[in-house]
């Protein structure tokens, strides 16, 4: 693991990304404080392990928004694990417009009806 601590997601980080997700869902919407490993560089051996937040919609979508630095982070969501999706942008410097890209990307993959039932 690479010795650089990741600073942790701040009050107000939160704050949008919980007026994000209730601004989409039309209510509160819960989120858990997860670690992920990254490599910040590709040509990185080593994992660094990076602050997240995670939740999941009714459909069962997973999603977690990565902190990868001071107002960096990197998003993606999932049906099932081995099958990831992102917004095809490999970083943002704006929590809100991640996380709102984010949650639009997966909109429009769930109305191709590649959903959590399709066969991967």
């Amino acid at each position: 693991m690479s010795g650089n601590r990741i600073p942790d997601f701040t009050d107000s980080e939160r704050w949008v990304a919980a007026g994000a997700l209730k601004e989409r869902y039309g209510h509160d919407v819960e989120t858990q404080d997860v670690e992920t490993e990254i490599r910040l560089l590709p040509d990185d051996r080593e994992l660094t392990t990076c602050p997240g937040l995670y939740w999941e919609d009714e459909t069962g979508c997973h999603f977690i928004v990565s902190k990868t630095g001071e107002a960096r982070y990197r998003c993606m969501f999932f049906y099932r694990v081995l099958r990831r999706y992102g917004t095809g942008k490999e970083e943002y410097d704006n929590l809100g417009d991640c996380i709102v890209s984010l949650l639009r990307v997966q909109a429009d993959h769930a109305s191709t009806g590649e959903g959590r039932d399709a066969p991967y």
